[in-house]
């Protein structure tokens, strides 16, 4: 009785366990609490146990982590060069003058949200195709436009995704394995086409951006016969403060200081050139497109290897959450619902005015920066809430879902550790730590544009997909 009357006596460490609302009660009675994050494998699910279990099978562990290895190294060699700005019906394959590509897995034009069925008829009246919103809505419904995933022609577009036959793209090379990757370019402002805004200024911008700025960055890319190195200036932009989804300070600095002795050097006017130089000062997202097909032309060079749980995608359309996984070749998706996005809003809003979680960005944090590097970029959290101590947690956090960290990209703040890479399927289950995603936020109704930034994950509906499907296909 004595010893115990000793210990009650003695300042109590609690570690809490389950429900988080104790550890607050202990914090009001002035005791040092730590709460344990903690679910059990699987949510508890007999059936996601047991292929948790199957895959820690000797000899299947031993393919699943000789494939892991090849899938990472992969991710981590790639060495992803900007070569030169085209207009997608000339660059991208498949793309048609009535297709319209959009983020995330597919989806019909019945279930998009408002945003993406904003940004679809906005683009539809920039190509031509219809005389108004209203005309472009009916031929949207009518079937004769096709819509298809950007991710299913090596593309990816931020937000709703949106990219049509006459808008320029980046061509991004991955040296080390030949494929290519696209993506369209930054509007810069937040009443704009990806963020479902469509009335005549957007479409105006539109118009400028293909037939000036669009132009001149492709002319200044045929001057510039090695291209540029996006990797090593990717380093260089988390080194100065960025993170590289939704804080681009340095990195669109870097850009357009890498574009600028061949910008000068085309036949455009002098008006036309300061124009361009204008808009991307307008805005630091200019190089935030930049980075997504750096990331897609990284990570698609690890799709398709045999047996492989690393994630080598993940995407949101407004309505699902997508993802695909190494060793399930091809075009298959594992969905579950759009998440909310928590985080600040714009003066004048509400979270309920936000739509669902979107876009092709989160190829970002399925690279390891965005939501994953937020320890090198602290003053993101002015933009998507929370504190310094959480940014430099997320990316402590996200090693614990990951195979690997990429030297060639690396955190100061963390000793220069590389940021976490490999996605890991079995990790999430087993775990219930799902990726962090920081993202901005379109209002719900077409129109009207981005209203905030935030926080955000993914469905552990998806994968779970991906796992069972997983312990059924490797042998």
């Amino acid at each position: 009785m004595s010893k115990i009357n000793e210990l009650f006596n003695q300042k109590l460490n609690v570690i809490n366990v389950g429900i988080e609302s104790f550890k607050g009660d202990l914090v009001k009675q002035n005791t040092e609490v730590t709460h344990l994050e903690w679910t059990p494998p699987g949510r508890g699910n007999p059936e996601l146990i047991a292929a948790l279990d199957m895959l820690e099978d000797p000899a299947i562990l031993e393919k699943i982590e000789a494939a892991n290895k090849v899938a990472v190294e992969r991710i981590i060699k790639s060495q992803p060069v900007l070569i030169g700005f085209e207009k997608a019906i000339d660059c991208v394959p498949g793309m048609t003058k009535t297709m319209i590509l959009h983020a995330g897995p597919p989806i019909t034009w019945d279930k998009m949200n408002g945003p993406m069925r904003g940004a679809v008829t906005g683009a539809i009246l920039f190509e031509g195709l219809a005389s108004d919103l209203e005309e472009a809505a009916e031929l949207a419904a009518s079937g004769e436009i096709t819509f298809s995933p950007c991710h299913e022609h090596n593309c990816v577009g931020s937000m709703a995704g949106v990219t049509s036959a006459s808008m320029y793209m980046h061509i991004v090379e991955n040296k080390t394995y030949g494929n290519i990757a696209y993506t369209n370019l930054s509007e810069q402002l937040s009443k704009i086409l990806r963020m479902g805004a469509n009335d005549q200024s957007v479409i105006d911008r539109l118009v400028w951006m293909r037939d000036v700025f669009g132009p001149i960055l492709s002319a200044a890319m045929k001057l510039n016969p090695n291209g540029i190195d996006l990797r090593l200036m990717l380093a260089q932009a988390l080194h100065m403060g960025d993170e590289c989804h939704n804080r681009n300070v340095a990195g669109t600095t870097l850009l357009i200081q890498a574009l600028t002795p061949f910008i000068i050097q085309t036949d455009f006017t002098l008006e036309q050139k300061r124009e361009v130089f204008e808009f991307v000062a307008s805005s630091d997202y200019f190089s935030g497109p930049t980075w997504m097909a750096l990331a897609k032309c990284a990570l698609d060079a690890a799709h398709g290897i045999e047996n492989s749980t690393i994630v080598t995608t993940m995407a949101r359309n407004g309505t699902d959450f997508g993802i695909r996984v190494s060793g399930i070749p091809g075009n298959t998706w594992f969905t579950g619902p759009a998440q909310k996005v928590v985080g600040p809003m714009f003066a004048g809003y509400k979270p309920e005015d936000s739509g669902l979680d979107i876009g092709d960005s989160a190829i970002t944090e399925t690279y390891g920066i965005g939501g994953f590097a937020m320890a090198t970029a602290p003053a993101i959290v002015a933009l998507v809430g929370g504190t310094i101590e959480d940014a430099i947690g997320y990316s402590k956090k996200m090693k614990e879902i990951t195979t690997a960290e990429n030297p060639n990209v690396t955190i100061p703040l963390l000793n220069f550790m590389g940021i976490p890479t490999g996605i890991d399927v079995r990790k999430v289950v087993q775990t219930g730590i799902m990726p962090i995603i920081n993202t901005a936020i379109a209002h719900k109704e077409a129109g009207i544009g981005m209203i905030g930034a935030g926080i955000t994950n993914p469905p552990v509906e998806a994968f779970e997909k991906a796992l069972l499907t997983l312990s059924q296909n490797i042998q």
